[in-house]
């Protein structure tokens, strides 16, 4: 009887073992078989990173045009019900934030000239449809950034039609009255004609139209042109929108930074006030000075326009107009400039977006590695990083706003119901790269490469929260070797092989290990006994 037990436990032992190395084998088999068998370094090297939590604002966010984007109900424009279906897509890539441009009834396909803004423009969708786009992002932890057009808007608005209406009614001996027409006070009129003003049609009178003779500029002095913004602000905040981002802020007042803070403070202040935690970025096309000055508004974010398009640092370092080391010393010069303006701004890095030509054309002989390695050194920026859509898969568009703004390249099916048809009079634009379709399952394709800077740049908070320290005994013309540094985080060192040529450098950095890779071929990264072998264009971190 004895025997028999001893049997049995033993038979239940060996069964437990054999169970235990079967589990083994089968989540063995379970990996990601791309991981295992990859010829790509850092397909394998990165794929135990994980997100980890930053502090709120520094985050990485993806800027939809909208007209352009996905097309849910077959019109070939697309639509909010376009964006709620590639959730997923925005998601696996990283993001946990979007910012659509302007969603308001407008009579053009770029929106930027609104009619209403309490409203959705019908061929967008419907309000409603807004409100689960705004739900459903939530769920997913994404935060919605709308677009908030207010040096100007539509002469097909209302306000606009009301002042015009009673300017045109008006005797040409009389004054206006704001008491009859509160709208006259909304909009910056004269009977001289003056520069930036244009022609009020069937009358006397002049109206300020600094972009165009079809959008008025706002009289933003105005108290009751505040309180419509408050208005404004209060609805949209309490349907869930979580930021914005403003438009042309440098123009609010042409020729006077002053107002221009003024108002961005008085913008600021009436958000939060609503909700402490609205985050706020604004559009300054403007250099360093200037962007810092308006820093002084208390404002969160502005894009740092300096780093950004063909004429910016980051081109001309991937050129050679400028060293790489030069790169974390902008970093440095920007940081001090915007911090002394405001000691908690957030930067809002970006290297391209829908007014700029796509950086996959500023690199005439490349065949990748410039164009991924010009967005990696926009994406290890602090701050909110901001990334167009279609950039994560190197698509080309220059010369007039439409070609800037073409169709996500989802596939090259004609057939892809989810491609749009593009702006009216948009040039036939001729992608470099492939489709999204083909580059999903390659390694080295411009989309695989994103999809890695993200995940590295979301797994190392000091990546986007931390100060830039340069290593000036490593960095040099096409080498770019710097600490990461901030309180609460651990510090990151990053180095950056800028060169078409393999790199080997002594380097130190005291109780690190190599924690993640970014390849742009199939050569790997080596880091053995304080030597580091970084290939062509390529990038190391260690933490």
């Amino acid at each position: 009887m004895l025997m028999n037990k001893k049997r049995l436990l033993i038979t239940i032992i060996v069964l437990l073992i054999a169970l235990i190395i079967g589990i083994v084998f089968i989540t063995a088999g379970r990996q990601k078989p791309a991981v295992l068998d990859s010829k790509v370094q850092m397909t394998a090297f990165n794929a135990g990173l994980e997100t980890k939590a930053h502090a709120p604002g520094y985050g990485t966010t993806y800027e939809i045009f909208v007209y352009s984007f996905c097309d849910s109900d077959g019109d070939g424009i697309g639509d909010i019900n376009g964006i709620r279906s590639k959730l997923d897509y925005i998601e696996d890539l990283g993001f946990d934030a979007i910012w659509l441009t302007p969603v308001h009834p407008s009579p053009t396909y770029h929106k930027y000239d609104v009619t209403d803004y309490f409203a959705i423009d019908p061929v967008f969708g419907t309000l409603e449809d807004y409100e689960a786009l705004i739900a459903e992002c939530h769920e997913r932890g994404i935060s919605v950034i709308m677009d908030m057009v207010l040096n100007h808007t539509s002469t097909e608005h209302g306000w606009f039609k009301e002042a015009s209406d009673y300017l045109r009614e008006l005797p040409d001996d009389w004054e206006p009255d704001s008491s009859y027409c509160q709208y006259f006070d909304y909009y910056n009129f004269s009977r001289e004609s003056k520069e930036g003003y244009a022609p009020l049609e069937g009358t006397n009178w002049y109206y300020e139209a600094r972009f165009w003779s079809g959008m008025p500029d706002l009289n933003l002095s105005s108290t009751k042109v505040r309180d419509e913004v408050g208005y404004i602000l209060d609805f949209w905040i309490k349907k869930g929108v979580d930021g914005f981002r403003l438009d042309a802020v440098t123009s609010y007042w042409t020729g006077d930074p002053d107002g221009n803070v003024n108002f961005l403070r008085f913008f600021c202040d009436t958000a939060r006030s609503i909700d402490p935690d609205t985050y706020i970025v604004g559009e300054a096309w403007t250099d360093r000075a200037n962007i810092a000055i308006l820093y002084s508004s208390g404002i969160d974010s502005l894009f740092n326009f300096p780093f950004a398009g063909q004429e910016g640092i980051i081109c001309n370092i991937l050129r050679g107009s400028n060293s790489a080391s030069d790169y974390v010393k902008a970093l440095n010069s920007s940081d001090d400039a915007y911090r002394s303006a405001n000691p908690s701004y957030i930067d809002a890095p970006f290297y391209t977006n829908h007014d700029m030509a796509r950086s996959a054309g500023y690199y005439a002989l490349d065949q990748g590695p410039q164009t991924k390695m010009s967005y990696a050194l926009s994406l290890l920026m602090s701050g909110n990083s901001y990334v167009y859509y279609g950039e994560e898969i190197g698509m080309k568009g220059s010369g007039k706003d439409e070609n800037k703004r073409a169709p996500m390249y989802w596939s090259d099916d004609p057939d892809d119901p989810d491609v749009c048809a593009g702006p009216p009079d948009m040039d036939e634009v001729k992608m470099k790269f492939p489709s999204l379709k083909d580059q999903q399952e390659d390694e080295l394709s411009i989309y695989s490469w994103f999809k890695q800077v993200i995940k590295v740049r979301n797994a190392f908070p000091a990546i986007s929260m931390g100060k830039a320290r340069l290593d000036e005994t490593v960095s040099g013309d096409t080498v770019a070797a710097f600490f990461k540094e901030c309180n609460g985080e651990d510090p990151v060192y990053i180095v950056i092989n800028l060169s078409e040529e393999t790199k080997t450098l002594s380097i130190a950095p005291d109780g690190m290990e190599l924690s993640a890779v970014l390849n742009t071929n199939e050569e790997k990264i080596v880091f053995e006994n304080g030597t580091l072998t970084l290939p062509s264009y390529s990038i190391a971190i260690f933490s």
